[in-house]
This record gives structure tokens, sequence and C-alpha cells, in this order.
């Protein structure tokens, strides 16, 4: 039976029709052979960039930073890390963008500072300072035996309680993440307006949005409550059902989105724990200018364990099929947006994570995923590395290359508890490869000369790059039209010359109990293309016919570059084959 389909009003903006692209600093590309990638790296592979067909570039934080979270740990907003360059190398950043008719979006992390930070400074320094309601300070409490016990039973992002005693001034502050990164207290007025300051700092040098850091945790139930005690193996417990989706978050984001709209500037929100769908409809619906758009995180967190990310998860392809659909048709149906995303810093390679490529089919592996991912509804995101379709941290790199403060965190507990567990710790091990924020972190493999053309040869990078450098690398993919490179290139070309069909049309789930095969109808008006996704390392066979499938018009794109007509009764599709097919609409 086909889906009705129901042409909804359209909000057209130039945000919607956009791709990006995300660069991780430190690994994008180093100029000056210290083994840290830097801005001026940046700004000599523009072209590159350009040449990807991407309209935007989202450069994670690069400001001043002690660097125990890699740059999330910010000590000054309007001052850049030194390693990186300084704020005059990010001027040339934006008119080079500009210049070539991309737009530039900066990180905005004001969940917290880093301890480092002036503000945090005067704030540990007396109760009676100024800057003390900066952040969330509390009083101790005690146990029956008079133990100081920390406020609540809140576990930190990073492992531990999320509260640490202050000797100087005898009370607690709250971070959600390292100990080192406090959290402000957005209840206090000055702190909303160092925050609006900041935004406006960047806007007005040209910046034209921002990528906000955890920003459905500025509003905290100001009760801070014990959170259920739901793993009952842990002292700490998470209390996201206290600090995400908080009771001011809606008007302290339209108090950022009032400036956003001021300049016409581009927002994307991380929300993790953004499971309420009203919630979500309220700060991204285009009437209600908060934000444009959220990455949502359940198809991210799909392999995680129920309390620990780094415990295995199995799932299955028609869970993940369903969290899309989910948020596809809600978005669609009630004129909010969605980010499209496989991959980012925080998270692993996605050849690795969806499919169970081998070495050789990690060409043909990435050309699925980015058909899949790009041509569904929704501004694409690509993450540096994804385009030539880097893979995972070897399995036998030793714990000793690993950088990601989560990940060492979880094995320093571990190891502290089960150091004669041999088998748990291989396990832990085997968990880090797979799932590690450190998979994205590896440099940028630009060719097959030492180092991967990131760093200079015999320079020693701040972190090792993957030793497939030379068979997964820029330099020999950009002039091959058959490579991961020129095939996203070609998606995102797609998308642009169908806008109205795969920005602006309507979304349709097709074949849902399959395992093996993501299929989707887009449909704008009378025009319909279909998207069919092969996510097996075998050949299959595809029944049009029972999936309401109309007559085919034309090939619009296919990952092993052939151009059958797809008339036979079943279509054989090739290992982890995707075809873009314009067809007939039959309702």
């Amino acid at each position: 039976m086909a889906n009705k389909h129901v042409q909804r009003p359209i909000h057209r903006a130039w945000w919607r029709e956009s791709s990006v692209y995300q660069i991780w600093p430190a690994s994008f590309k180093d100029s000056n052979n210290d083994g840290v990638g830097d801005i001026p790296g940046i700004v000599s592979k523009l072209d590159y960039i350009k040449k990807l067909g991407v309209d935007i570039i989202w450069m994670s934080p690069a400001y001043k930073s002690p660097q125990v979270d890699m740059g999330y740990d910010i000590s000054d907003y309007y001052s850049m890390h030194a390693p990186y360059g300084t704020v005059e190398d990010v001027d040339r950043l934006i008119e080079g963008c500009h210049s070539r008719g991309m737009k530039f979006l900066m990180d905005l992390v004001v969940n917290h500072t880093s301890d480092q930070h002036e503000w945090f400074q005067k704030s540990r320094s007396s109760k009676d300072n100024e800057y003390r309601n900066w952040y969330v300070w509390k009083q101790p409490k005690y146990d029956e035996q008079g133990n100081r016990q920390p406020p609540n039973n809140w576990i930190s992002h990073f492992q531990g309680s999320a509260w640490q005693y202050d000797e100087l001034t005898g009370e607690y502050y709250l971070h959600l993440y390292a100990v080192e990164q406090p959290d402000l207290n957005w209840e206090h007025p000055p702190v909303r307006k160092a925050v609006h300051d900041i935004v406006r700092f960047w806007l007005d040098k040209g910046c034209d949005g921002f990528r906000m850091d955890v920003i459905n945790f500025i509003s905290k139930n100001q009760d801070f409550p014990d959170a259920p005690n739901k793993d009952p193996s842990q002292i700490w417990q998470w209390a996201d059902i206290h600090y995400a989706n908080g009771p001011r978050l809606h008007e302290y984001l339209q108090g950022l989105g009032q400036i956003l709209k001021e300049y016409d500037a581009f927002s994307v929100g991380e929300m993790p724990f953004a499971k309420k769908l009203d919630d979500v409809l309220k700060a991204v619906r285009y009437d209600r200018h908060e934000i444009n758009m959220i990455f949502d995180f359940a198809h991210v967190d799909i392999d995680h364990g129920p309390y620990d990310k780094f415990v295995e998860g199995p799932w299955k392809l028609t869970t993940l099929k369903s969290m899309f659909e989910k948020w596809q048709t809600f978005m669609y149906e009630n004129d909010g947006w969605n980010a499209l995303y496989w991959e980012n810093h925080d998270q692993p390679r996605s050849i690795d994570r969806y499919t169970n490529a081998k070495p050789e089919d990690s060409t043909i592996a990435g050309k699925m995923l980015a058909t899949c991912l790009a041509l569904m509804s929704g501004t694409p995101f690509v993450y540096q590395g994804q385009e030539l379709g880097m893979r995972n941290v070897p399995l036998e790199w030793p714990i000793e290359e690993y950088q990601d403060i989560d990940c060492i965190n979880h094995w320093k507990g571990h190891l502290a508890t089960e150091a004669n567990n041999t088998a748990a710790l291989d396990e832990y091990r085997r968990q880090y490869q797979k799932k590690s924020r450190d998979n994205a972190r590896t440099p940028v493999q630009w060719s097959s000369e030492p180092n991967g053309g990131f760093t200079g040869a015999g320079v020693k990078p701040w972190m090792s790059v993957n030793p497939n450098y030379a068979e997964i690398n820029a330099e020999s993919q950009v002039s091959d039209p058959s490579s991961v490179f020129s095939y996203w290139r070609s998606v995102l070309g797609l998308r642009k010359k169908y806008l109205d069909i795969f920005v602006y049309g309507d979304f349709v789930m097709l074949d849902k109990t399959s395992e093996e095969v993501f299929a989707y109808t887009r449909q704008y008006e009378d025009q319909q293309a279909l998207v069919l996704c092969n996510f097996t390392d075998k050949a299959l066979k595809w029944d049009p016919a029972a999936n309401a499938v109309g007559k085919v018009q034309d090939v619009l794109l296919n990952s092993y570059g052939v151009s059958e007509k797809y008339q036979d009764e079943t279509w054989a599709l090739r290992p982890f084959e995707a075809t873009v097919l314009l067809v007939t609409p039959t309702a």
C-alpha cells in the first residue's frame, strides 16, 4: 500500500539547502611542523573543501584552553589556543571561506568553562566575590557518621561524582564533565549577558553562526535533587532528567536566537537526552526562532550498553531505520529541521560502526553510507576524513596511543578495580577500538608521505596517524572519479540539482522489516526519488513491486558507477550497493 503524499507548506532557508564540513583543528593540517594542526593549515586546504561541494565550514573549539578536554575547556573566548594560531588567523580563515562562497561556523561552548577562566578564578576566590554566582556552588552534605558528601549523587560524563569540593571556600562546584570544566550558572543574568556578548563579538567579525555544545544542559532543576538509582553497581547516577531540557531552556535559547536572527546566522544545537518530541520541536520549529536544528543522539548511542558506552550493545538495522524514520517524519510534519550526521569528533568512524566492511570494502561502504545519509531530509554534516572513507584506529594499538579523557578515565577506573581480570580488560580495549572518540581524532590522511602528509616527515604528531594512510588519503582520491571523495561530491551535487526533492520533499521509509536494506523515497509534488542501500557485504535481491515503487525514469546515482535501468521484476543489489532512482509516483 503506497503512502499518500501530502505536500507541506515550505519555508525555504539558505541553511536548509546547505551542507557542512566539520574540522577538528588539532588533527586537520599542520602548517608549521610542530605536530599539531592549526588555523593556517585549514586556510591552506580551503580549495580542497570547496571542491568537495560543501557550503559551510564548522571549526571545533580553537579558543585559548588548557586542553584538558581538547578545547572544550575554554579559558578565554576572545583568544585562540596558541598552537592553533591567532585571532588574526581566524580573520583570514573567515575571509578565505567568504571569498570562495562558503560560510564559517564556530563552536559555542557555554554550559561550562575551564577552571582556568578568569570568571571561575574569581568565583572560587571567596563566597563574597561578585563572580561567585557565575557558577553552581553548593554546601556539602554529611552522612550519619559525619563524613562530608557531595550535594547529590549525580555522575559526571567523564566518570565519578559531578561535584568537586573546593577547600578554599568549603563548598562544592558542579562539573558535568571534567573536574576542570565547572558549569556556568545560567540563572544568573550577568552570565547570559556575557554569553550574548561573545556571540555578538564573533558574528561582528564575520562568523556566520555556531554549533552549540550541550546547549540543552544550560537550564537545570534548581532543587538539584538526587538522581534515580538505576545502576546499583554505581554510587553516582545519571541525572539527565534534572539537568537536560530544564525549565528555562527555551527562554535561554530564545535569548540566543534573537541575536542569531538579527544576523541571519546559522545554529545547530548538540542536545543529548532530548527524548521528548515537544522539547525538540520548541527548540527547532521554524517560527520559534531558537535554533535551526539539533544533533539527535539516538543513532550514535545505538551500540552502547545500558549504563556504559564501553559495553557491547547489540543493534539491528530495523532499529536504526526506525530512529531515522521517527525524526524524518516528525520534523517534516511539524516544520522543524534535522541535522544529518554519521560522524563527528565524539564518534567512531561510520564504516566501522554501521557496517562490517573489510579494509578492501572501505570505498564501497563509504559511498553507501554517504548516499543513505545525505539524501534524507535535513542538513548533512561531513566530518573531516569521512569524505575519504577513513577508518577506526587499529585493533592492535596499545592503550598508550589513546588520548581521549573519557576513554583514559574509564580504563584507569577499571584497572584499579579489575587489574587481575584479563578478560574484562581485553573486552574494554576492544570496545575502545570500536567506540573511543580517538577514532575520529587521528590526523587527516592527506597523502602517502610519512605521517600521511599531516605534518613533516620526522615530526611526531600529537596523535599517531592511522597506518592505513598509504591506502586511504586525499591525494589519491581528489582526481579519481571512482573514489569516496568524488562520490561524496556527486551526492552533494545531486542534492543541490534536485533541491526540491532532496531538501524540501517528504520522506517515506520502505521495506521497514528488512535487516539488510535501507530504502526510502523523497517526494516533492509529482517528483519522486528512491534511495536504496544494501547495508550488507552480500549480494541481494530486492522487490520494487512489494514496496509499491513506480516505474524507473532515470538512474541518478549508483555507487558502483553502473546505470542499469532497473526494469526487472526483482533488482540485484551488489554488496554495499547504493542507488538513487527517479521514479514515477504511485500515489
